[in-house]
């Protein structure tokens, strides 16, 4: 059982993508880094030489999804001696576990990097409870009777 301390919304990362586009090809094109820092994680993508305006990033349920497509550069008259750089559509699954504020997900582009800020849902960070103390019950004292 994992503790509070310990917990990982993202140990399911990575399951659904191999089923796509296999998983070295989503690795290779698609490298992630992920680290938490306060109350929230972010998790940044290297996408250089994407255009910004086919970055697609959407959640549904508990599926965090990122798509976007490196064009192939196209002169008619190069004659290329060597291609390495990889083109087309990329996408990227993330199942992630609940604990986090998914509706309030910031994204950014730049310099070849996608950001996301995934903050942790209000419900899920940890908080103090504070005990009361109740006030002694008034000792009753009897009359002596005579």
């Amino acid at each position: 059982m994992a503790t509070a301390a310990t917990w990982d919304p993202f140990h399911e990362m990575d399951r659904l993508v191999g089923s796509m586009l296999g998983a070295q090809r989503e690795s290779a094109g698609m490298p992630m880094d992920l680290f938490r820092t306060g109350d929230h994680y972010v998790l940044n993508v290297d996408l250089p030489g994407v255009d910004p305006g086919t970055i697609d990033v959407s959640v549904e349920d508990r599926t965090l999804t990122i798509r976007a497509e490196r064009s192939a550069r196209t002169e008619s008259d190069a004659q290329w001696l060597l291609r390495e750089r990889p083109s087309g559509t990329y996408a990227r699954q993330l199942t992630v576990g609940r604990g986090l504020a998914l509706d309030k997900i910031a994204a950014t582009y730049r310099d070849g990097v996608l950001a996301l800020t995934i903050p942790v849902a209000e419900e899920a960070k940890p908080r103090r409870i504070e005990v009361a103390h109740e006030a002694e019950s008034p000792r009753i004292e009897q009359a002596a009777t005579s």
